[in-house]
């Protein structure tokens, strides 16, 4: 394994001789990364995520499952969990609750007839197809693991630090833990026979062309991914707890990329390129990369693993009534190391108190808490939650802004009212 800091320039270095591909990326993007490399002069960064056109109403076109206002916030192309909602389930969100992350629609697959194909010319034997059968008479694996959009909790860069960031204004409810179960990456390139020369792996879906407000068409949503990480813990899920995967989420057969970010999950999985030579697509070179006055002209390493988070199974501006002892919940959760502790304030920061957590902390998915508290002044305040996770790592009181607005990982400010 090795860092993707490394990596990201080794693949500079391999396109600047001619050893590397980019279907899909507009020059300038290209331009903006090699100029890290030395090859041409730096350019300016002005540039910022392309829009996808989405449909305005109260109701988001393409999303198959039931979306009651109750558990979900429409949000363009997208539905997101209300983390009120969860309050009532268990450690694994159930489907029905899980949110929604979708570039266009949702495709309606038909898996008697869908098949993987895998190909490139870093394979030794030529292009291979699976279908969902051949998948299924591998060697299964089964884990708990959260999916989380890297663009959780960017409207608070806008709301709390006030400073905007471009795309979709989610609060915290872009994440879901479930169960999956299927198939190790690994376990199939080498049915496939990868070869020793390849790098990179690059997942596609078959939901439609993704087209931006100004007309590119992007193509299919597409990421790679380094060979050392498809060869590692990267599953294709074909169930969600204990049943076949629901069309919003990957039917029949998604990508499981445990605690990096959401847009390596891949959903309604298509083909698979193995490559001898490095990819580069719009979703590792323009999009999930952070861009800034922090950060260097090229922007950041792309995004892999995910931050740290906490959020209070409470509706937003909620009323309590003084005088009672309310019990209140929440989740935090870490991709780098297990939960270690969490630490409330009920009184917008002035003091702390450690939570009881309800789960036995593992990385990549969360663990629920609870702290009991008896609020005697009526009035606004806000509740705070700040989790440490196994590496010594916690939540900061800001979070470095970046333009795209990924990676929020502050303590949030979550607004209520003592009535």
């Amino acid at each position: 394994m090795i860092s993707e800091e490394a990596y990201d320039a080794r693949r500079r270095a391999q396109w600047l001789a001619g050893e590397a591909r980019a279907d899909g990326v507009a020059r300038r993007d290209m331009l903006r990364l090699l100029a890290a490399a030395g090859a041409v002069a730096t350019l300016p960064v002005t540039l910022g995520a392309p829009r996808a056109r989405a449909a305005t109403g109260t109701a988001p076109p393409g999303i198959v499952k039931p979306l009651p206002a109750d558990r979900f916030t429409i949000r363009g192309t997208n539905a997101e969990t209300k983390f009120e909602a969860l309050a009532e389930t268990g450690f694994h969100t159930p489907t029905s609750h899980f949110f929604v992350r979708n570039h266009t629609a949702t495709p309606r697959l038909d898996a008697k007839t869908w098949t993987l194909r895998i190909w490139g010319d870093g394979l030794t034997g030529g292009e291979r197809e699976f279908t969902l059968a051949d998948l299924r008479r591998l060697p299964s694996t089964s884990r708990t693991a959260f999916v989380e959009c890297a663009g959780n909790g960017r409207s608070f860069f806008t709301t709390q630090q006030g400073q905007p960031a471009s795309g979709t204004a989610w609060t915290l409810g872009a994440i879901g833990n479930a169960r999956w179960r299927g198939v190790r990456l690994s376990e199939v390139l080498r049915q496939a026979g990868v070869s020793r020369d390849a790098v990179d792996v690059m997942p596609s879906g078959l939901d439609a062309e993704y087209v931006t407000d100004d007309g590119t068409n992007l193509g299919r949503v597409r990421r790679p991914l380094p060979l050392s990480k498809a060869m590692d813990d990267v599953i294709l899920a074909y169930e969600m707890n204990g049943a076949p995967l629901p069309a919003d989420h990957g039917y029949p057969v998604r990508v499981l990329v445990p605690a990096w970010v959401g847009i390596a999950s891949i959903k309604w999985l298509g083909d698979i390129e193995v490559s001898s030579r490095p990819l580069f697509s719009p979703w590792n070179t323009q999009f999930y990369r952070l861009f800034g006055e922090a950060y260097p002209p090229q922007g950041s390493a792309p995004l892999t693993r995910q931050t740290l988070k906490s959020a209070f199974e409470l509706p937003w501006n909620a009323s309590l009534p003084a005088a009672t002892t309310h019990h209140l919940t929440g989740r935090s959760w870490s991709a780098t190391g297990a939960i270690a502790r969490v630490d409330v304030s009920t009184d917008a920061g002035r003091t702390w108190h450690e939570a009881r957590l309800k789960d036995t902390p593992h990385r990549a998915t969360w663990t629920r808490w609870t702290t009991p508290w008896h609020p005697r002044t009526p009035g606004p305040t806000a509740l705070l939650a700040r989790a440490r996770d196994t590496t010594g790592r916690t939540q900061p009181e800001a979070t470095v802004h970046n333009t795209q607005g990924y990676f929020f990982d502050a303590v949030v400010r979550h607004a209520v009212r003592v009535v």
